[in-house]
């Protein structure tokens, strides 16, 4: 895990709408989602990674977000930004990912995380050391919507407005989330 800390710059409105046409037009559609796909993977597959942990699971999860925008892209209409509405279906592919896992093992979410960042020491595609290990086992200690905040702000650098369109909620309760956020795990790291 150790491009966690990805920059994200989505594209600027006149790019995004023409890029948004040519995938609406049945003739360009597949030349436009090959791009589509180019320019957003890695930034979605950091994303989803920082959710559910695991490598596998977060090519998984990347492949059924990539489905679903194609079979859906005639449907968006353009009401938020492109890429807030490719967050948001990842965000939420990631939540019932992880709810799948949970009641699949029979298990409780709170559990399921604890087992996710267990693995994460295991898990061959983890590149981080024992800080980053402590910061992502501080991290799965926080609320959901308190993780979401954090991981978009802290590692996606995103800006509270871009969240705000993502995750449909006011930027002053995201900043709050986020500050309550830091706090934790700030608290957290010097427990540990």
């Amino acid at each position: 895990m150790s491009n966690l800390n990805l920059i994200f710059y989505p594209l600027n409105t006149e790019d995004e709408k023409k890029l948004l046409i040519a995938l609406q037009n049945d003739v360009n559609i597949n030349a436009a989602f090959t791009e589509l796909v180019t320019l957003y993977k890695e930034r979605l597959y950091w994303h989803i990674r920082n959710m559910v942990k695991n490598h596998n699971d977060a090519d998984d999860v990347l492949q059924n977000v990539f489905i679903k925008v194609y079979k859906n892209i005639q449907k968006f209409k353009g009401e938020s930004k492109l890429y807030s509405w490719m967050y948001r279906i990842a965000t939420n592919e990631s939540i019932t990912f992880l709810n799948k896992r949970a009641k699949k093992f029979n298990i409780s979410n709170e559990e399921l995380k604890q087992q996710l960042i267990d693995n994460l020491e295991s898990d061959v595609y983890f590149e981080g050391d024992e800080i980053q290990l402590k910061l992502q086992k501080a991290i799965a200690t926080l609320p959901p919507k308190q993780q979401q905040v954090f991981n978009m702000k802290y590692f996606q650098e995103l800006k509270y407005q871009e969240i705000s369109e993502i995750l449909e909620t006011s930027e002053g309760a995201l900043k709050a989330s986020y500050h309550l956020a830091s706090k934790k795990i700030e608290a957290f790291l010097k427990a540990n």
